[in-house]
């Protein structure tokens, strides 16, 4: 069986290599990564994931490129403010704001932030992810909703730089 983190690494290798795909198979495992190019941005191409254990799927997820500034957003998502730093998912997993449901939110649009400085948690195979600033600078955006499934590459945070 393969760790979460050589699954990482391979997803990444189909992304940055722009392969068709990938199979693997091990002891009844079956990892399938289908490759594709992406018509809006030229970088790393999406590379959706199906985990098989023999026969029946056990889960899937994506890998999508950050899209750059000056291609614009695409549809039906958020444009990126002017000159802001784009803080990405370096995984897939549930974004969460906040450590607890009680908790408040760690930061919220226009929170001084520092680097080091913890934005939310990504949560991953059940792990607890913080995830951590960066940059120094202003929260100008959040992309995603609380409790909702991010892919890695995703967009989480705008930051205006200070």
């Amino acid at each position: 069986m393969l760790t979460f983190e050589q699954i990482k690494e391979l997803i990444e290798l189909v992304a940055e290599r722009r392969l068709d795909g990938l199979r693997i198979e091990r002891s009844g495992f079956t990892l399938k990564i289908q490759g594709q190019q992406s018509r809006r941005v030229p970088a790393p191409a999406a590379a959706p994931v199906v985990v098989e254990s023999t026969p029946q799927v056990a889960t899937a997820a994506s890998v999508s490129a950050p899209v750059s500034m000056d291609q614009g957003a695409p549809e039906g998502e958020t444009e990126i403010p002017e000159g802001a730093y784009i803080l990405n998912s370096p995984i897939v997993g549930t974004f969460y704001r906040a450590p607890s449901p009680d908790s408040e939110s760690y930061v919220e649009i226009g929170s001084r932030v520092k680097v080091g400085q913890n934005l939310c948690i990504v949560e991953a195979m059940k792990v607890m992810n913080e995830i951590e600033s960066d940059v120094d600078g202003v929260i100008v955006e959040i992309f995603p909703k609380n409790s909702q499934p991010v892919e890695y590459g995703e967009r989480l945070f705008a930051i205006r730089t200070s």
